[in-house]
C-alpha cells in the first residue's frame, strides 16, 4: 500500500510539474570555489587556498530532499566526519571528527561548535546542537585537523552554521514533510530587506512516534536574524535562537540479544522508570563589525543564553540507598554567557598581501545542578518509579574562560603562510549545598590552561593544484558532566581529571583536474597525551579518567564533478585508525572497583570505541531542467564500530541505499518544491549508533529499515 500510494504521488507531481511553464533552459552551472571564514576567524578566504581540511555544505544541499530536523543529515557527506541519527531524541546526535568526541555519552563534545559566529558550546566544552536550524541555513562549514586548536579548549574539529540574509525581495515560505513512524514537519519563514535593514525569520515544529517503542518526540524551534547597516562601514546583527523539546521519551540501548529479537523495542528499564528528558533553551546575541579604514577593521560579539534540562534516568532504586548517591533524577538550570573581541588589520610584508587578526573571548557558563531519586517511598520498596522523590544532590557549578588569541595569513603567487597561536585558561568552581549526615562539603575547583599554536603552509604548483601542510596542538579539558560523578559513588566532583593534550599533523592535495571536478586528499595524525576515557557508565551515570597516550590516524577524500551535462557525482571516503596506545585498567559494571566487580585490563592497541574505521558516502545525480526534476541514488557504508573499551564487541558494518525525487516549479512570484525520499532502500536492519562503555551491555541503538518521507514547499516573493 505505501508503495503506490508514493508511486502514484510522484507520478503525479511529476505531471503537474511537466505542466507548468518553465524557464528556457540555461548554462549549467558552474561548481565554484566555496567561500569559508572558519580556518581564518573574521578573514573570507578560498577553501581552495587554505592549509587545512574545510568543506562547505550550501543551503540548497542542506534542504535538498531532506527532513531538515537533524544535523546528521548534512554532515553524513563531509569525509572525517561520523554523525549518527540515535533514533533517540532524548539524548543528542553523536558527531565525531576524526575520531575526537566519540565518547560522549551526552551531548556534543570535543568539538567546537557556532551557529552565526555564536558558541553554541560552552567554555567546558560541552556543546548542542538541537538549535541549529537548517531550514534557514546559508551554509554549513566543518573545520578539520591542526587549524581546530585556534579555537581552544575541545577543539578537534570546528562545525559552523551560518543563517541566510534576507533579501533582496521579501519572501514568505511554508513547507510540510511527513514520513514512516509518525514524522511531521511543518515550519514557516519570512525574509526580506527594507531600506538599511535586512531579516530572516524561521520557525519549526516536529514531532515523530519514533521508530522504537517509548521514542515519540516533539520539538519547537525559532531562529530570527536581523542585520542594521549604521552606516558604509558599521553593521549590527541581532540573533535570537530557541527550542523546546518537552518530555522526549528515551528507549535506552538494546543488549545484542534484544536487539537481534526485536530492534523496535524499548529497553524494559526505560519502560519501568518512563525514562525522559525536557530541554528549552532562550539565546541571543549581538554582532558588531566596524570598518576603520581601508586596513583596519574591528568586529566584536557577545551573547547570552539559558538552557534547562531535567531527566529521568533509569537507575534501580536499590542502588540510591547510600546518603551519597545523587539520585536518578538530573535537574540542570544554566545560565550562559560571554563576549569576542577581533581586530583585523589588512596589509602588505615583502610585496605580498598579510593579514594580521587578533583577539580576546571571555566565556562564562553557571550550573544550578540538583539531583533527585527517581521514586516515592524507600529504595527497597519503592511505591512508584519514575518520579520526582526526594532531593539527594543541590551544587551551583561555574566553569569560565578566556582566551587571547593571534593569526597572521601571508600570501604570494607561489606560497602562502599562516600562522597562529591561542592561549587558553579554563576554570571550574563547585559550592556544595546539599550537606547531611554521611554526605559531607564536597566543594572544590580545579585550573586549566594551555597555549595552542598552528602552523600552515600551501604550495600553489598553478591555478588548478595546490599542495599543503599543517601542524598544531591542542588541549581538551574534562565538562561538567564529566567531572560530575567521583567512581565508586564516591560524592563530589572528579576534580582529578587532567586535560588532555594533543599534537596534530596533516599533509594534504587540492585539485580541479578539469572544468568542474574538485578533488580533495589528506593523511593525517593526532597523537592525545592523558586521554580521558570512561571508567564507568552505568544507569545513564559515567565516570571518566586519564589513561595515558592515544593516536587517531587516517585519510580522507572527496571527489566531486559534472558530466554529460545532466549528470553530477559526489563522493567521500574517510580511513581513521583510532587506538590507544596506553594500556590501562576499566571497569564493566557498577559498582566497581570492588572485590565482587574488579576493574579489568585494556590491552595497549585496542580501537577507541565509538569509531568505525571506514565510513564513505557517494551519490549519483541526474538533473533535467525543463522539469525542474532532479532524482539521485545514495550509497552510505559504515565500518564495524567496537561498542567498548575492551573491544569486547562491535556493532556490524553497514551499507546503505537511499533515493530521492525533487521537483521545483516557478510562476510568477512562486515557487514550488516537492520531495519525496526513501531511506534503507534495501531494508537492512543494522544498528545506527553505539552506548560505548555501556555497563550493562546495553551498547546498540537500533536504526529504522526501509522509511519514506514526503515534502512540499511554496514560496511567494514580493
Amino acid at each position: 500500500m505505501k508503495r503506490s500510494v508514493l508511486a502514484a504521488a510522484a507520478i503525479a507531481a511529476v505531471q503537474a510539474s511537466a505542466q507548468t511553464p518553465q524557464p528556457a533552459p540555461a548554462e549549467p552551472e558552474r561548481i565554484l570555489r566555496p567561500v569559508v571564514v572558519t580556518p581564518t576567524p573574521g578573514v573570507a578566504q578560498d577553501a581552495f587556498d587554505t592549509p587545512a581540511s574545510v568543506d562547505v555544505i550550501q543551503g540548497e544541499q542542506l534542504r535538498n530532499a531532506q527532513l531538515q530536523v537533524n544535523l546528521s543529515e548534512p554532515l553524513v557527506r563531509v569525509p572525517g566526519v561520523v554523525a549518527f541519527n540515535r533514533q533517540n531524541y532524548a539524548q543528542d546526535l553523536q558527531i565525531s571528527v576524526r575520531g575526537f568526541g566519540a565518547r560522549s555519552t551526552f551531548g556534543v563534545r570535543g568539538i567546537r561548535l557556532f551557529t552565526d559566529g555564536i558558541p553554541a558550546t560552552a567554555p567546558d566544552g560541552q556543546g548542542q546542537v538541537s538549535h541549529f536550524d537548517l531550514a534557514s541555513g546559508d551554509r554549513l562549514e566543518v573545520l578539520r585537523g591542526p587549524f581546530s586548536a585556534l579555537y581552544g579548549n575541545s577543539s578537534g574539529g570546528v562545525i559552523s552554521l551560518f543563517t541566510a540574509d534576507g533579501g533582496p525581495q521579501k519572501v514568505v515560505e511554508a513547507g510540510a514533510a511527513f514520513g514512516s513512524d509518525g514524522v511531521r514537519r511543518q515550519n514557516v519563514r519570512f525574509s526580506g530587506e527594507e531600506g538599511a535593514w535586512n531579516w530572516n525569520l524561521s520557525a519549526t515544529n516536529f514531532h515523530t512516534d519514533g521508530f522504537r517503542d517509548h521514542s515519540a518526540a516533539d520539538r519547537r524551534g525559532f531562529i530570527g536574524k536581523v542585520k542594521f547597516k549604521a552606516s558604509n562601514h558599521t553593521r549590527l546583527t541581532f540573533v535570537l535562537n530557541a527550542v523546546d523539546m518537552p518530555d522526549v521519551q528515551d528507549p535506552l540501548g538494546l543488549t545484542r540479544a534484544e536487539w537481534q529479537a526485536n530492534p523496535r523495542q524499548a529497553s524494559p528499564a526505560a519502560l519501568a522508570f518512563n525514562t525522559r528528558k525536557s530541554v528549552d533553551q532562550v539565546q541571543g546575541g549581538l554582532i558588531l563589525e566596524q570598518r576603520i579604514n581601508e586596513v583596519h577593521s574591528a568586529k566584536v560579539t557577545a551573547w547570552r543564553g539559558n538552557r534547562g534540562t531535567e531527566q529521568f534516568q533509569a537507575i534501580p532504586t536499590g542502588t540510591q540507598a547510600p546518603a551519597t548517591h545523587p539520585g536518578g533524577v538530573i535537574s540542570l538550570e544554566r545560565d550562559y554567557q560571554g563576549i569576542d573581541a577581533q581586530w583585523t588589520a589588512k596589509t602588505r610584508a615583502f610585496g605580498h598581501p598579510l593579514t594580521f587578526t587578533a583577539g580576546v573571548t571571555a566565556d562564562e557558563l553557571k550550573e544550578d545542578r540538583k539531583g533527585f531519586r527517581n521514586f516515592l517511598g524507600s529504595p527497597a520498596a519503592p511505591t512508584a518509579q519514575g518520579v520526582l522523590g526526594a532531593l539527594r544532590r543541590d551544587e551551583n557549578n561555574r566553569v569560565r574562560s578566556f582566551d587571547q588569541y593571534a593569526q597572521g595569513v601571508w600570501d604570494s603567487e607561489r606560497f602562502s603562510l599562516t600562522a597562529g597561536v591561542r592561549h587558553s585558561v579554563v576554570k571550574f568552581d563547585s559550592r556544595d549545598r546539599f550537606i547531611a549526615a554521611g554526605n559531607g562539603d564536597d566543594s572544590g575547583s580545579a585550573r586549566y590552561s594551555a597555549t595552542t599554536p598552528i602552523l600552515g603552509a600551501v604550495w600553489h604548483l598553478n591555478d588548478r593544484l595546490n599542495l599543503y601542510a599543517s601542524a598544531g596542538k591542542g588541549f581538551e579539558t574534562p565538562t561538567f558532566n564529566e567531572l560530575s560523578y567521583r567512581p565508586g559513588n564516591a560524592p563530589g566532583l572528579n576534580f582529578n581529571l587532567r586535560p588532555a593534550k594533543s599534537r596534530q599533523y596533516e599533509l594534504g592535495v587540492k585539485a580541479e583536474p578539469a572544468r568542474d571536478w574538485r578533488v580533495n586528499a589528506a593523511v593525517f595524525q593526532a597523537n592525545t597525551s592523558d586521554e580521558i576515557a570512561v571508567l564507568t557508565n552505568s544507569g545513564g551515570r559515567s565516570t571518566f579518567q586519564n589513561i595515558g597516550n592515544s593516536r587517531r590516524r587516517g585519510l580522507e577524500t572527496a571527489l566531486e564533478g559534472r558530466f554529460a551535462e545532466s549528470w553530477s557525482t559526489y563522493a567521500a571516503l574517510t580511513y581513521l585508525d583510532a587506538t590507544y596506545r596506553s594500556a590501562f585498567r576499566t571497569c564493566p559494571g557498577a559498582p566497581c572497583p570492588t572485590a565482587a566487580n574488579p576493574a579489568v585490563p585494556v590491552r595497549a592497541g585496542n580501537r577507541i570505541p565509538g569509531i568505525p574505521r571506514f565510513t564513505a558516502y557517494a551519490e549519483v545525480a541526474w538533473r533535467h531542467r525543463p522539469w525542474g526534476l532532479e532524482t539521485a541514488l545514495e550509497m552510505r557504508h559504515v565500518g564495524r564500530i567496537p561498542v567498548d573499551d575492551r573491544n569486547t564487541d562491535y556493532a556490524p558494518p553497514a551499507t546503505l541505499f537511499n533515493l530521492r525525487v525533487a521537483l521545483l516549479q516557478k510562476r510568477d512570484h512562486w515557487t514550488f518544491r516537492e520531495f519525496v525520499r526513501v531511506d534503507n532502500l534495501a531494508d537492512r536492519n543494522y544498528v545506527g549508533s553505539v552506548i560505548v562503555n555501556e555497563g550493562n551491555q546495553r551498547f546498540f541503538e537500533p536504526a529504522p529499515g526501509r522509511t519514506w518521507l514526503v515534502g512540499v514547499s511554496a514560496a511567494y516573493a514580493f
